[in-house]
């Protein structure tokens, strides 16, 4: 029970991000736009984060969810790091992390 538990917790996070990427506020949808992407790159990018977080909660499906997940993240620190928008490499790095919990968990 408590490795279930365990699991829920760490795609919670990147879940709602996915959710709140999906839903595309003007702020993130101007900041996909600044940094080169169409408006809809914002609502594109969530979904995949929250079809990799529902495949991390699976334990069939775990690490191609990990690697879905790693290979947002990577182009995510790609971006910020290009636009020099480095505020943003916190919280990219605390999903690294939570991803590589989750890995551990598999």
């Amino acid at each position: 029970m408590a490795h279930v538990v365990s699991v829920c917790l760490l795609v919670a996070g990147p879940f709602g991000a996915g959710l709140y990427n999906a839903i595309g506020t003007s702020a993130t949808q101007s900041s996909f736009v600044r940094w080169g992407y169409p408006r809809w790159w914002g609502s594109l990018t969530g979904g995949l984060e929250m079809v990799s977080a529902l495949l991390i909660a699976l334990p069939a499906s775990r690490v191609v969810g990990l690697a879905l997940g790693a290979a947002i993240i990577l182009a995510a620190v790609l971006t910020v790091l290009r636009h020099r928008e480095f505020s943003h490499l916190v919280p990219l790095g605390v999903f690294a992390t939570l991803m590589a919990l989750a890995g551990t968990l598999s």
